[in-house]
């Protein structure tokens, strides 16, 4: 089997895994509501603490990462994912639920970090763009997978079975990746876990990471904790679509996720070519998800499919800031770098995700589950406005000029 190939499988399935994870509240999350009474600030908290583990753990990822055998941490980290997955099946009540959401959250933190690592250590660099941008789709295929699809097989099943059949399947990944992913030999004696972390410190303390980061951050944020939860709800509670084609529409949206992370990665390769940098098309792709979050928003009653395939397309445009900084940092730091920015992008979408229910909660509901459009429309208003702050933050930086020069890191 060509390297290529055995690299990819199992790294493009645990990350098709992690987007099933994260994207599958938003179609399961009204069964859940109903069957253990909870309220929106609640299931807000509860989908949220995904996005709160995953955080806490890029961190010590990175140094992990850098440090002992890629698919060590990855296989091990994915056992509790399954774990996660069954207590989360078996909860009776919020504690539960946030407990396994929490461990899923923790289980699939490697699933990205730990691809671009073992691509970067075995492959050559003219590989990486085709195979990157492969496993970034593969992401977008468990996005694809959590929406209709999971509709489908909740007519036929419940939420509690499918968490169970989520649970084998992060155990038969976990078990690939420690079967196919080649070890590697040290060259070198990796510094003390102090330097290592002192060295994280230094990244994110550095004008080139706050300068271009916080865009990307921000803007991840409320993709993410928009597409994996709210959205889905906007669609039945606003704009008034049955579970089935609120469920179309989040297919739709998580097609054109797919088409956004291959097709702006190619643009932005064409652009290099004539001097555009990837910081610039990311800026102008995330300029675009504004637009989509505004047009979603302009007519609240109406469901305009292509508004949701902008918001699908645009919304992955901050991705293309890892490529970004990564250039600004000497490569044997380079988990790093990726794992402080993707730090940020989770810890956001915690607070952004949990936020947003809170908003929704100021508003008085008959049942704790349904709210008026207006707690809706306020939420994600609110969300709007954080994204067109990150804007003009990398607006500021920019006139200012990025001190972006190749960072030194003792």
């Amino acid at each position: 089997m060509p390297l290529i190939v055995r690299l990819l499988i199992p790294f493009a399935l645990g990350y098709w895994l992690s987007y099933v994870f994260r994207v599958i509240n938003a179609v399961v999350a009204p069964a859940i509501m109903s069957d253990l009474g909870l309220d929106s600030a609640t299931l807000g908290f509860i989908s949220s603490a995904y996005f709160l583990t995953f955080a806490a753990c890029q961190i010590p990822l990175g140094i992990l990462l850098d440090r002992y055998q890629t698919r060590h941490v990855a296989a091990t980290l994915l056992l509790f994912a399954a774990a996660g997955s069954l207590t989360f099946a078996l909860a009776e009540d919020s504690l539960g639920l946030w407990i396994g959401r929490g461990l899923i959250g923790i289980g699939v933190s490697a699933c990205l970090m730990a691809a671009f690592k073992s691509y970067t250590t075995w492959l050559k660099a003219e590989q990486l763009p085709l195979i990157n941008g492969l496993q970034l789709t593969s992401g977008g295929l468990g996005a694809l997978t959590a929406t209709a699809p999971v509709e489908w097989a909740l007519q036929y099943s419940d939420w509690r079975t499918l968490f169970i059949v989520l649970a084998g399947i992060s155990l038969l990944i976990a078990l690939l990746i420690s079967r196919w992913i080649p070890l590697t030999e040290s060259q070198h004696k990796p510094a003390s876990m102090l330097i290592q972390l002192r060295q994280t410190l230094t990244v994110i303390r550095s004008p080139t990471f706050y300068q271009l980061a916080p865009a990307s951050m921000l803007s991840q944020s409320v993709f993410i904790a928009t597409q994996s939860l709210w959205a889905g709800i906007w669609l039945q509670q606003v704009n008034l679509l049955p579970p089935a084609e609120a469920a179309q529409t989040l297919l739709v949206s998580a097609a054109s996720m797919v088409a956004g992370f291959l097709g702006l990665g190619v643009i932005a390769s064409r652009m290099n070519r004539i001097g555009i940098s990837t910081q610039s098309v990311s800026f102008i792709g995330m300029s675009g998800f504004l637009l989509a979050l505004l047009w979603i928003q302009l007519h609240p009653t109406q469901v305009d499919t292509l508004a949701w395939v902008a918001f699908g397309f645009f919304g992955t445009s901050g991705t293309l800031m890892f490529a970004g900084l990564a250039q600004q940092f000497p490569t044997e730091i380079s988990a790093r770098v990726s794992t402080s920015l993707n730090l940020g992008i989770f810890l956001g979408a915690f607070i952004v995700q949990w936020g947003m229910g809170a908003i929704i909660a100021c508003w008085p509901s008959t049942n704790g589950v349904d709210y008026p459009a207006e707690a809706y429309r306020a939420a994600l208003g609110s969300a709007t406005l954080l994204q067109a702050l990150s804007l003009c933050w990398y607006l500021a930086c920019r006139l200012k000029g990025f001190q972006a020069s190749k960072a030194e890191i003792t």
